[in-house]
């Protein structure tokens, strides 16, 4: 995989790092957040997935509907040209949508 881009994200605190594969272009986003900030976690065997992300067309739209089915928004965040949001499946992990 390739970098596309790496960005500091000043809502979180953290670094983000986009690859993208030059055979199939999937993408993949890698995040870190240094030690004292409240979304490092220590490594535990068995939670390797952090998150899920899917492109929504309309966020305010996906966020009703998670919202309707007992999953309400639990951080939502704004970027000088983006927005993005997470919810929480049943099971606790974070699925992030953006647009």
């Amino acid at each position: 995989m390739k970098e596309k881009g790496r960005n500091k994200l000043g809502a979180t605190g953290g670094t983000v790092v986009g690859l993208k594969s030059a055979e199939g272009g999937q993408e993949l986003e890698l995040n870190y957040y240094p030690r004292g900030n409240k979304h490092a976690t220590r490594y535990a065997a068995g939670e390797e997935l952090d998150h899920l992300a899917f492109q929504v067309e309309d966020l305010d739209k996906a966020l009703a509907e998670f919202a309707r089915a007992g999953h309400p928004a639990v951080l939502e965040v704004k970027g000088s040209s983006s927005r993005w949001a997470y919810v929480k499946d049943p099971n606790g992990i974070w699925i992030e949508l953006f647009t």
